[in-house]
């Protein structure tokens, strides 16, 4: 493969030279993309560029011949049981949005031998477009429920801009073990990342050095001092964020999260105590065409099952991101 020179399009204007490379060149690792910028191998308009670099119609992107397929943004070939699978997962979809129900279970992109991912299969998305949607936030593997997909360039990075700017607000579901002293509240406590065993990140409490992260929450029912249902939603997007914040704020680990609630967070005697009961309920997002978009998924199997076993009923959720925030 020789050199090649690529010009920025008017759909990519003002995107970040890092974005750009996962919108065309998925494979390519963010290690590797480093790597080469550092080596000054990519260069925008023959000089040295960084990811965090803006990218602007009629700039000249020199590309190197890369180690990976560079043929990730057509379409793969998929199994037909990979595309029912994830043709199945769709909650809602028109010309310039879909939303999924992720599971839990499965990651949304690649990474140490993670080989099957939601990312890997979108190609099963296209329904006859020629562009393979394009994801614009993320959940972990273990959290399931909405996931909030770009069709199209120019949809994508209009999405991308409202979770960045906060304007999406999101509500997850969570089973806990033990009881908040206080039914609701905001938390506000800020987080750092450490490096954890085998190379896995650890997220702690950190009020000198750690980045803003703010979580509104309430509990919608309970049983005792035993279990409790709570509503959560991220003011701020940090790793983990829901996790660390119900444990180590209102010391009450989410059910299944042994890495952040440890053995206590497998204590309820339920028959999926060893799955994630955190679910990402219900979003509401501006439409980057017209309008504001408001999907809710289901919970997942494991957290029905939970739910009767415990007592709750769903009908006593928010009805709406906004209900809950006026609640709040």
């Amino acid at each position: 493969m020789a050199v090649q020179f690529i010009m920025v399009k008017e759909q990519d204007n003002d995107i970040r030279l890092d974005r750009w490379f996962s919108r065309y060149y998925p494979d390519l690792k963010n290690g590797q993309l480093q790597r080469l910028l550092r080596g000054k191998n990519i260069k925008v308009n023959g000089e040295k560029a960084t990811t965090s670099r803006h990218l602007f119609v009629g700039d000249e992107i020199r590309i190197p011949p890369l180690n990976i397929s560079e043929k990730s943004n057509l379409p793969k070939d998929l199994s037909k049981s990979d595309i029912a699978f994830m043709q199945s997962l769709v909650l809602y979809q028109d010309n310039d949005v879909i939303v999924l129900n992720k599971p839990a279970g499965i990651a949304v992109q690649g990474g140490t031998k993670t080989e099957r991912h939601i990312d890997g299969m979108l190609d099963a998305l296209r329904f006859g477009k020629n562009e393979k949607p394009r994801l614009v936030h993320r959940l972990d593997r273990d959290t399931s429920g909405v996931l909030v997909l770009g069709r199209t360039a120019n949809s994508a990075a209009r999405l991308a801009e409202s979770f960045k700017t906060k304007e999406a607000r999101k509500i997850y579901w969570a089973i806990v073990v033990g009881k908040p002293k206080l039914l609701s509240g905001k938390i506000d406590a800020p987080l750092s990342k450490l490096s954890g065993v085998g190379g896995g990140e650890q997220i702690k409490i950190d009020f000198e050095n750690g980045q803003r992260a703010q979580t509104l929450y309430r509990v919608v029912d309970f049983l005792g001092q035993k279990a409790a249902w709570l509503e959560m939603s991220p003011l701020t997007g940090r790793t983990h964020q829901l996790r660390v914040h119900a444990a180590q704020v209102l010391n009450t680990p989410i059910v299944g999260d042994g890495k952040y609630g440890g053995d206590r967070s497998f204590t309820l005697g339920l028959t999926n105590n060893n799955k994630m009961h955190l679910h990402a309920r219900s979003i509401r997002v501006p439409h980057p065409v017209k309008g504001v978009l408001e999907v809710t998924a289901p919970l997942p199997p494991h957290m029905q099952d939970s739910f009767s076993f415990l007592g709750f009923d769903e009908k006593d959720g928010s009805r709406s991101v906004d209900y809950f925030f006026k609640e709040s």
